[in-house]
């Protein structure tokens, strides 16, 4: 490059980050577009450019998404998953368009992220993802949380889990105060399930998918069976259901306990 055409190109590529970096610093909430701007000004066009996806903790151009600690939480363990393409929400169309990424089962791999804050590896069944519904959101991109789970639901589950089928069905009582359908899946990952495809199989659900929150937890069945907890909640907008993420527990209590923490290796 001829040295007119470098600060061009350096202006091209700074006056985005810098905006950005403002953004990451300063939360998010008061932007709609902040969190699209960060992924597509900044943490692509690092990967591409530069090899590193700084200011986000991991760019897969490949596959379509970035991880990004939330920008907007001074939670240790809190982390988002967030598509490359532009998406508007859980009632995007394009999610559920045939050959769509499976975005759900991308996120619960960088669980890993939560396990390195946490300071040790998490059981299956504290781990959580959510997606709140478009009356809980202050994001027009989608993003997926990838948190610790409250330690009370976690409780309501464990202590209803014969209650949880392989249908959708009312869960008997409330979590987080909010009624909820569960269903539980199999497998040890989500790469054969896309939560977003089995909730859009309830008709009432397909038609105001923008009222859903969707919450997926792990869990370990019968005869140490490893599965899914998927969890639905419906919104009537301005009150209830707005929150699938009030679910999660972004200071990681479970992650606590002393005899259960263990030393993280430091990322090379």
């Amino acid at each position: 490059m001829t040295p007119h055409r470098d600060v061009l190109w350096a202006v091209a590529i700074c006056t985005p980050l810098l905006t950005a970096c403002a953004l990451v610093t300063q939360g998010i909430a008061r932007d709609p577009d902040a969190l699209w701007r960060v992924v597509h000004d900044v943490c692509v066009p690092d990967q591409q450019i530069f090899a590193s996806p700084a200011p986000c903790a991991e760019v897969d151009i490949a596959a379509g998404y970035v991880i990004l600690k939330d920008p907007d939480s001074i939670a240790p363990t809190h982390f988002l998953l967030v598509p490359t393409a532009r998406i508007t929400g859980i009632e995007d169309p394009a999610l559920l368009s045939p050959g769509a990424p499976n975005y759900w089962a991308q996120t619960w791999r960088a669980r890993r992220y939560v396990d390195q804050r946490a300071g040790r590896v998490l059981g299956r069944d504290e781990l959580s993802l959510a997606v709140n519904s478009i009356y809980g959101r202050s994001q027009g991109q989608l993003h997926i949380h990838i948190d610790c789970i409250k330690p009370a639901v976690r409780a309501a589950l464990h202590a209803h889990a014969s209650d949880i089928g392989p249908n959708w069905a009312p869960f008997p009582v409330p979590l987080a105060g909010e009624p909820y359908l569960a269903q539980r899946i199999d497998g040890s990952d989500l790469a054969g399930a896309n939560p977003f495809r089995l909730l859009a199989a309830l008709p009432e659900a397909r038609a105001a998918m923008g009222e859903q929150s969707l919450v997926v937890t792990g869990e370990t069945g019968a005869a140490g069976r490893p599965g899914f907890i998927l969890l639905a909640g419906r919104t009537d907008p301005g009150f209830g259901n707005k929150w699938g993420e009030a679910l999660q527990d972004h200071r990681c209590a479970l992650a606590q306990s002393p005899e259960r923490r263990v030393a993280w290796p430091a990322t090379p």
